[in-house]
């Protein structure tokens, strides 16, 4: 066994044949704090000697280790369909395929093959999106902040936006409404109370400054009890009579019928699409079950303004996000809903659940979980406090030690009620099998 005084040169522990010829900055880095490493442990009596072949393991154990991924697939078994920390829509095989051939090839992403000359890339999905939606023009861009950011620097830079002050939201990663404002250029003005914002509240704030009345969905939470929002109908009209223009951050959309009533409070986007926003735009994930994006649909004229603001270079979107968006209303409007896995999770009924849960628990052992009833939340910042049935396997145990096992195993359940559960609701069923090999690894 080897000591402090020998300690080898970076230089010359790196010649050994134990590396193959490997030799690059990366191994040099990890040898260096390999060895430093070492060198603290050992004048710090945190140990005595050493072992160069142990010393050379751990260096060639880290350099190989730095190439693996560090995403990975893992299994939401939360019940929250829409799991900002887990990616949120998921997106069909199939799509996914089908847009393989495009991104591993040359294509005629900004070529106008008709013309033989440069053509523009959002028309991929402009005209599927018009037709599904009912609108003049879209825009799309890499998220809906950006496209709130964009709206707003086009069209109130140094001008002033109306807004309700119980639309002044704040989402996930402490994006806040009023500080989209400023940064964009734009200044607020709030009107109205907390809970209660009347059509007489927008006008009073119209004056010589004023740009845009603004409608910005509450998002992750929601106001009940003495409360009052105007219609958006009516802030359509105050714009027209005012010539200012009117927008709506709608957040998440959605198109089909959505079961459980969760749409009683919240109209589809082809409902709220019946007012004629002139400017509306959505995230392309979440509800619409889609690729991260911002996309804006509304009238023609203003659209253009927007291609032709210079921030739209750096907030425009890739061939990926164009091709996936693409297959994915492609799928609405075939009214494919299956090939929508966010669409498909959240329509299955109890019953199913109840099905698959039971063909799981029997092969795990019936001793060892049980099929239980729950309710469950859509997440992502959509359908606030709205919640509606699921049906989950109840593992038996202590709760907190099985959800840190399953965990380790890329499983993540929740607990609820000081019991482990796998939710089904947000399982696909292609996953059971391993869920099962899973769970018979950890109980036994």
């Amino acid at each position: 066994m080897k000591t402090l005084r020998d300690i080898p040169q970076i230089d010359k522990f790196l010649s050994s044949h134990e590396f193959g010829g490997i030799c690059n900055a990366l191994l040099t880095k990890i040898a260096q704090e390999v060895i430093q490493e070492l060198r603290d442990d050992l004048l710090c009596k945190n140990r005595e000697s050493f072992d160069e072949f142990e010393l050379i393991c751990e260096v060639k154990k880290r350099y190989l280790a730095s190439f693996e991924s560090s995403l990975i697939p893992i299994i939401n078994a939360t019940g929250v369909i829409l799991h900002t920390n887990m990616g949120r829509s998921l997106i069909a095989k199939e799509l996914f395929l089908n847009v393989a051939k495009v991104v591993c090839n040359y294509s005629n992403l900004e070529y106008n093959l008709e013309k033989g000359c440069r053509g523009e890339r959002y028309e991929h999905v402009s005209e599927h999106l018009k037709t599904l939606l009912g609108v003049e023009d879209v825009l799309v861009v890499n998220n809906n902040a950006s496209a709130v950011f964009l709206i707003l620097n086009t069209f109130a830079a140094n001008k002033e936006v109306v807004v309700s002050r119980g639309e002044l939201v704040e989402i996930g990663g402490s994006f806040r409404i009023p500080e989209v404002m400023r940064q964009s250029g734009a200044i607020l003005k709030e009107v109205g109370a907390t809970n209660k914002t009347k059509k007489i509240d927008y006008q009073n704030a119209i004056g010589e400054n004023t740009a845009m009345l603004m409608k910005v969905h509450q998002s992750n939470f929601s106001i009940e009890g003495f409360s009052e929002a105007t219609p958006y109908a009516d802030i359509k009209k105050l714009s027209e009579e005012h010539g200012l223009i009117d927008y709506c951050d709608w957040g998440s959309g959605y198109i089909p019928t959505l079961p459980y009533n969760l749409g009683n409070k919240e109209p589809s986007l082809l409902t709220f699409l019946q007012d004629r926003p002139s400017l509306l735009s959505f995230s392309g994930d979440k509800l619409f079950g889609s690729v991260q994006a911002g996309i804006i649909v509304g009238k023609k004229e203003l659209i253009n303004k927007l291609k032709k603001n210079q921030l739209l270079r750096m907030l425009r979107v890739d061939k990926i996000t164009l091709a996936l968006l693409e297959e994915t209303i492609k799928a609405y409007l075939q009214e494919r809903y299956e090939q929508i896995p966010t669409l498909w999770l959240l329509m299955q009924d109890v019953a199913s659940l109840h099905k698959r849960a039971l063909h799981v628990r029997v092969q795990i052992g019936k001793n060892l979980c049980e099929v239980v009833e729950s309710r469950t939340f859509m997440g992502g910042g959509t359908l606030p406090n709205r919640d509606f049935p699921t049906v989950a396997l109840h593992v038996r145990g202590k709760a907190v030690v099985l959800e840190k096992k399953f965990r380790e195993n890329h499983l993540i359940g929740r607990i609820e009620n000081d019991k482990f559960l796998i939710d089904f609701r947000s399982i696909l069923p292609e996953l059971e099998p391993q869920i099962i090999q899973i769970a018979k690894g950890i109980l036994g």
